[in-house]
């Protein structure tokens, strides 16, 4: 397997927030390409090809909202395409399949997309095309809300529960917001499913020779009302990340 590695982490990865961490995010620096952008959209392809059914997940009623999240990206990172065809920013060639917009999605943009709309109280993820997870399994959170989807994470108690599905009820339109996680990996790999039921590997921060840090981003969709937890994927090496931040 080929290692796909960023040189850069736009953001510090070695400052630490509390949970949840979250700040506003200037529209234009949602869908933002780096380096390593050829790279991993070919991994996507590859994923998308041979792990469809581990890596894309869409209930029926949500084909609404991933056909405007399709149209959103479209707008975003694409504006002079035009018809069923794009040229991709690597110059590959893409054709559009709006009866598969996730599918589409993961074939056109690094980031990974979760859909979450809201039944009753919570939102609940309804849709996904997740190429990059790291150590959880896209069908055991999907149609799951908000806190089953983190139930495995110790730091995700009842209060953060709560903040975080007020920061879901309370996002704007065209006001997004984003937070960042970073842990230290041995294993470069972007695609590192593991179930809920297996114990996390063992990790010496000191000795891993990998960050792997996600900007995590969270936006409204104008007409279905649906929120989109957008996910960029950055793997950098031990020393690029020091020579970059320093040591903390």
């Amino acid at each position: 397997m080929t290692t796909i590695l960023q040189t850069q982490i736009p953001y510090n990865p070695l400052s630490t927030k509390a949970l949840p961490g979250i700040q506003p995010l200037a529209p234009q620096d949602w869908l933002l390409p780096d380096d390593a952008f050829s790279a991993q959209m070919k991994e996507r392809e590859r994923l998308l090809a041979h792990h469809r059914d581990q890596v894309l997940m869409l209930a029926d009623h949500a084909m609404p909202a991933a056909q405007e999240l399709l149209h959103l990206v479209l707008e975003h990172l694409y504006p002079q395409h035009r018809g069923d065809q794009l040229e991709r920013l690597d110059e590959s060639g893409i054709e559009l399949d709006w009866e598969d917009p996730l599918g589409t999605l993961g074939r056109i943009t690094q980031q990974d997309f979760c859909i979450l709309e809201k039944q009753g109280d919570e939102h609940v993820m309804t849709g996904a095309v997740l190429c990059f997870p790291a150590s959880w399994t896209l069908s055991e959170k999907y149609l799951k809300p908000l806190i089953g989807i983190h139930q495995t994470v110790a730091e995700y108690d009842v209060g953060i529960g709560k903040r975080v599905q007020r920061l879901f009820n309370g996002v704007q339109v065209g006001r997004p917001l984003w937070r960042f996680n970073s842990l230290w990996y041995h294993d470069p790999s972007l695609f590192q499913p593991r179930s809920q039921h297996q114990p996390r590997d063992k990790v010496n921060e000191a000795e891993a020779g990998y960050m792997r840090s996600e900007k995590q981003m969270i936006l409204r969709l104008p007409e279905s009302r649906a929120v989109v937890f957008c996910i960029h994927t950055h793997v950098v090496t031990r020393a690029n990340v020091f020579a970059q931040w320093g040591k903390q």
